[in-house]
């Protein structure tokens, strides 16, 4: 039992992207526990992502902006109080010296295309699912892929059953990421009835791994150029 509570990193700017985006994912969530029981249910089968609306759509059966649509809206839902607290609190420790990397609204871009990646390759392994899929855990994977890359040998502070270690950041992410990737495998060839959308976790770190390894060597050529 380990629990990630801060990292040892210091920040060079205040994280407003990274802040707005906690802010917005709790609002929206308390907005969820006002409504009604069935019109909470209505709102998360609208706004979620359902796999299987992409064949329908594709196919001409449902409108586009149905399927697709959510990829976006679905990034802002969360099913229960911890769901949205451990994403919450993965996003706060990983996402400011992110943004302080990529700058505030390159940042912003990054999390949406990790989150809608994420989401796209949830569908794909899970296509003919009609359970809504719903949660910010692919685009705060993204976060974490990056925050691997950036800086690896950064301290975690962790809480380990009563004590508090600090923990490299390579040893944190690399065992949560071979727990997603275990977990995604173990998963195929199964029936979705709900539950983790494992493929989600593992293709956003991977993408956030990804474009960071990009985005630093474009950064480096630029440097050796100047």
């Amino acid at each position: 039992m380990f629990i990630p509570l801060k990292d040892l990193n210091p920040r060079r700017t205040y994280p407003i992207i990274n802040t707005t985006l906690i802010a917005a994912n709790v609002l929206v969530f308390l907005y969820q526990y006002t409504l009604p029981q069935h019109a909470f249910k209505a709102f998360i089968i609208t706004y979620a992502t359902v796999p299987a609306r992409f064949p329908a759509a594709l196919s001409g059966h449902a409108p586009l902006e149905v399927a697709f649509l959510p990829l976006l809206t679905s990034m802002f839902l969360h099913s229960g109080i911890l769901h949205i607290a451990g994403n919450m609190l993965f996003l706060w420790i990983f996402g400011d010296n992110v943004e302080d990397f990529y700058g505030h609204f390159t940042y912003l871009f990054f999390y949406l295309f990790c989150g809608v990646g994420s989401g796209l390759l949830h569908v794909v392994f899970n296509m003919n699912s009609t359970v809504p899929a719903l949660g910010a855990s692919g685009a705060i994977s993204g976060v974490m892929g990056a925050y691997a890359i950036l800086y690896p040998r950064s301290r975690i502070l962790t809480l380990v059953f009563i004590f508090l270690v600090p923990i490299p950041a390579v040893l944190i992410l690399g065992f949560w990421f071979i727990l997603q990737f275990l977990s995604a495998f173990a998963s195929l060839g199964t029936v979705t009835s709900g539950g983790v959308a494992w493929w989600a976790h593992v293709g956003g770190f991977l993408m956030g791994m990804l474009i960071t390894v990009m985005a630093r060597g474009r950064q480096s050529a630029r440097w050796q150029s100047a």
